[in-house]
């Protein structure tokens, strides 16, 4: 997958995740987020998502882009046009 290194990410930076819909788990999409400073430490960044904060583990999948995304997604669950998703 071509993710993004999080040590890389500054405030001010479109990145794209794959998102799974809490309330239905079956479901996922690829969302835009954006970097922003995170509102408790000034020397770390956050993802925001749905309006929410969320800190930024190593092992998080960023994506510079929505059809990296979209190909990593048909990688892990199948490709949504063969119904598999």
């Amino acid at each position: 997958m071509d993710t993004i290194d999080p040590k890389e990410l500054k405030a001010g930076d479109e990145v794209f995740v794959i998102y799974n819909n809490p309330h239905t788990p079956t479901v996922s999409n690829v969302r835009a987020a954006e970097i922003v400073q995170h509102p408790k430490n000034p020397d770390a960044v956050a993802l925001f998502l749905n309006e929410t904060f969320h800190v930024i583990e190593d092992d998080d999948a960023l994506f510079r882009s929505e059809a990296a995304a979209e190909r990593a997604m048909d990688d892990l669950y199948g490709n949504f046009e063969d119904g598999l998703r």
